[in-house]
């Protein structure tokens, strides 16, 4: 059975990086209906439990059920913190997680672990099959790409995810395709 999976970046705040979740302003939510037109069909959908990733998909008038295992890099104590600061606060620790996919210094979620459970998300939609659409933090897109290809864990770092943008792939029995070069919808 064949699955197309087409995982939808939340928007994000226009505040600076910051780790956790951080709710859409008013611009960015008029961004989000802008891309309404351009969504492909789905037979099913889902969002992450993050408030910028419901609040998407209800920009795009779309209701998703609630999947806990899209959920965002949990990133510990670090949460709500900007990413200069734990960099100036803690830069070994820092370091550390991002050279070790299995470290985890800011007590939360390993990477190995975020790209576990999003692997197995995307294997459990392969068996019902059809058409899915996900509207997902990007940390999920980059997990589903690296996880789906089988690709080193030190990857992740190196996918560049823009909000509103949708990456699709394709599957079947354990096998996945990338559909690379779609356009953002913004």
């Amino acid at each position: 059975m064949t699955v197309r999976v087409v995982l939808f970046a939340a928007v994000t705040g226009s505040e600076g990086v910051r780790f956790g979740d951080v709710a859409p302003d008013t611009a960015a939510s008029a961004a989000v209906r802008a891309a309404v037109g351009a969504l492909p069909g789905f037979a099913r959908a889902y969002t992450a439990p993050e408030a910028r990733c419901r609040a998407t998909a209800d920009a795009l008038g779309v209701h998703a059920v609630p999947a806990a295992e899209l959920g965002d890099l949990d990133v510990g104590r670090w949460r709500g913190k900007e990413l200069d600061e734990v960099a100036a606060a803690e830069p070994e620790a820092l370091a550390a997680w991002l050279a070790d996919p299995a470290a985890a210094p800011h007590g939360g979620e390993t990477l190995l672990a975020l790209l576990a459970r999003t692997t197995q998300w995307l294997a459990s939609q392969a068996t019902a099959g059809g058409r899915v659409l996900a509207v997902v933090p990007q940390a999920v897109v980059r997990a589903a790409v690296a996880g789906a290809l089988e690709l080193p864990p030190a990857v992740f770092w190196r996918l560049d995810v823009p909000p509103l943008s949708a990456t699709e792939l394709t599957g079947r029995a354990g096998r996945w395709n990338w559909r690379c070069g779609r356009p953002p919808y913004a």
